[in-house]
């Protein structure tokens, strides 16, 4: 097991973490306030609106949890990934690595709040161009999918080993 110690990694990407999860809590917030209560869509753009949008699956509305009890089996779900993100923040060996880790940890305890208060996650930034439509989403969301970008990124540039 590797020895845990906080380095200056470490704090990046706890900060990182922190960082997400404070400003993803707070927009959630800020547009449940008037977005959610009724459900109302705002047009900002031709292609940015503010949405309400309750998201009852995991990514992108992926694995929907159907029946009632299923936000429990997804919220169970998402804390083991986030406990496996957790630890390979604290053994990251980089700054890329940690940084990346503490943007998908902020990410997923923004929506495991969302998931374990409401029993799904608040959505609501909405963007549409030229026909198509991406799902709506949150600064939760955004961090996790930069994050997996830098993580896949960092993998990609990595040498291969000589045969």
């Amino acid at each position: 097991m590797p020895r845990l110690t906080l380095t200056t990694y470490h704090r990046l990407g706890l900060i990182a973490a922190v960082i997400v999860l404070t400003l993803d809590l707070a927009t959630k917030a800020y547009f449940y306030s008037f977005l959610f209560n009724p459900p109302t869509r705002i047009v900002v753009t031709d292609f940015f609106n503010l949405t309400a949008v309750w998201n009852y699956g995991v990514s992108f509305g992926l694995l929907r949890a159907e029946a009632e009890w299923q936000w429990l089996k997804l919220l169970i779900i998402t804390a083991a990934i986030t406990g496996v993100v957790a630890y390979w923040l604290w053994t990251a060996r980089d700054r890329g690595t940690a940084l990346a880790c503490g943007l998908v940890l902020g990410g997923a305890l923004g929506n495991i709040y969302d998931r374990a208060t409401f029993g799904a996650v608040r959505d609501f930034f909405d963007f549409h161009l030229f026909g198509y439509h991406w799902p709506a989403f949150n600064v939760a969301d955004a961090a996790i999918v930069c994050g997996v970008i830098i993580l896949l990124y960092l993998a990609l540039r990595q040498p291969k080993p000589a045969p």
